[in-house]
């Protein structure tokens, strides 16, 4: 009994030092970025106007953080009724995209959607790619290993 005794008093401390850093104010700040490369599909399927800018704001968000500098590969696979982010008649988002794009962003269109709702590649920007499903382009990412983000 004495030596399960002294083995808990010896796991307790053990895991002391790590249950003070996150309780105490202040000094937890956050993850750190141990492995040389982070993946993240990012998936859109709505035509909510403050989802897409959300989506983006957090896209560039995660591009901005210093610990996943230079680390980082990312894709916004678009879908739905977020077909309207990579509208050419839609031109508010044109800006925001190439300057993700510059900065190594997939921006990706689902050809089953464009096939659904009968829209063609000449009404969709230029620097845009295709994949043949969204759901199909999620689950080999998922399966490849990289975090999908839904905002």
């Amino acid at each position: 009994m004495k030596r399960l005794t002294y083995l808990f008093a010896l796991a307790l401390l053990s895991i002391a030092p790590a249950m003070a850093q996150t309780s105490e104010t202040g000094t937890f700040h956050g993850a750190e970025a141990t492995k040389s490369r982070y993946r993240a599909v990012y998936q859109l399927n709505t035509a909510d106007t403050s989802v897409i800018s959300h989506a983006l704001a957090n896209i560039q968000n995660a591009l901005n953080d210093p610990r996943l500098k230079e680390k980082l590969d990312m894709e916004l696979v678009v879908y739905g009724g977020a077909n309207i982010l990579y509208r050419k008649d839609k031109p508010q988002y044109e800006k925001q995209l190439q300057d993700l794009q510059k900065q190594g962003v997939i921006l990706a269109m689902c050809e089953n959607t464009m096939r659904m709702r009968k829209i063609k590649r000449e009404e969709l920007f230029p620097f845009v790619s295709y994949v043949p499903t969204a759901n199909g382009e999620l689950i080999i990412r998922q399966e490849d290993g990289w975090a999908v983000i839904r905002p």
